[in-house]
């Protein structure tokens, strides 16, 4: 959800009876702490915060030189000159995690990559529950070796980055039934179910599945408090059927989003791009003038596999909306399931 959504969202969320997640991937330590403590100050529900652990990078002069010039004809569309070459291309994790530790969450969940085993001790310490996100059940056993508090399963429909990280690419993109069933059936944890849930049915599905929690993203993308651009509001807006796909063309790491222009015309050269972050570094630049300039062919229009269902509100009355409907969901199940005998009807 990052560039989707804020502090607002957190808040809402939160104060309706879910859990808000900010999204700090991208924000300075200094703004880990400021956004966290603004959170406290406005609400007493709990929430979480969600970082990438990103590895530093240091590609090599030639390789950063090639990237630069596959974008430069989509620079020259939106009229942007060259860029010089970066100095860094993501914010250090380091120093993002420990202002974690000094803003000390209630809930505090990773992507992308393992922690240490003393930096889950120093979240614990200092009474943050931490989640790790997982794709594959070798990735569960994986964070549930560390001593995480819960896993977050992520699904192949889920919208965004992919979390994956001991086997990125298709072989990671297991649906989120199976892996949150499979997940659940071999770790001793809570698991939370995240991909394609779009709604009550099914945040009741993944909680029938034995999900201690549904996850959700994508189904926040029209919500007042969203932070997308009109050109990806509009896009999600009138989405078509089966408009998603997997792609490394923008940020060089693998994330689901709506088909567009530059994905098409960078699929040749797809498996090229630099690895994240560098590949997210370059083209920020131009993801920010195309949405400024309207121009959602040129954007990184993240969004999961349930989009279509996605539907406008405010986010807390979302949230209270899609209980009621799992609530619902489950008495219809149980009225189907008990009483009624007869299986063949």
């Amino acid at each position: 959800m990052l560039g989707a959504s804020g502090v607002e969202m957190t808040i809402a969320v939160s104060e309706a009876g879910g859990m808000g997640a900010l999204a700090a991937g991208a924000l300075t330590p200094d703004d880990i702490v400021e956004q966290s403590a603004a959170i406290r100050q406005r609400t007493a529900a709990p929430f979480s915060v969600n970082l990438l652990v990103v590895r530093p990078a240091a590609p090599d002069g030639a390789t950063v030189a090639a990237a630069m010039e596959r974008l430069r004809p989509w620079r020259e569309r939106l009229g942007l000159e060259a860029p010089p070459t970066p100095n860094s291309f993501a914010p250090d994790f380091d120093d993002q995690f420990a202002a974690l530790l000094r803003a000390a969450p209630p809930v505090a969940s990773f992507a992308f990559d393992l922690l240490s085993r003393p930096q889950v001790e120093a979240l614990q310490a200092r009474g943050t529950l931490v989640v790790g996100t997982a794709t594959t059940v070798a990735e569960a056993r994986a964070w549930a070796a560390l001593g995480v508090d819960a896993i977050c399963a992520q699904g192949g429909e889920a919208g965004g980055h992919r979390g994956e990280f001991l086997k990125p690419g298709p072989g990671s993109l297991i649906g989120t039934m199976a892996l949150t069933a499979n997940i659940h059936a071999v770790v001793d944890l809570p698991v939370i179910a995240a991909g394609g849930i779009m709604n009550g049915r099914g945040v009741a599905a993944v909680l029938a599945l034995g999900a201690a929690a549904a996850q959700m993203g994508t189904a926040f993308l029209l919500s007042d408090e969203a932070t997308i651009s009109a050109a990806w509001r509009d896009r999600i807006e009138t989405v078509g059927d089966d408009p998603t796909v997997v792609t490394r063309a923008f940020t060089g790491r693998n994330a689901r989003g709506i088909d567009n222009g530059f994905i098409r015309d960078m699929r040749q050269d797809e498996d090229h791009v630099p690895a994240y972050p560098v590949q997210n570094r370059l083209t920020r630049e131009l993801r920010a003038a195309a949405a400024e300039a309207g121009e959602s062919e040129m954007l990184s229009l993240w969004a999961g596999q349930g989009v279509s269902l996605a539907r406008a509100g405010s986010a807390g009355d979302l949230v209270q909306r899609w209980w009621e409907e799992a609530r619902a969901a489950s008495r219809e199940v149980h009225e189907r399931t008990h009483g009624r005998g007869d299986l063949r009807r």
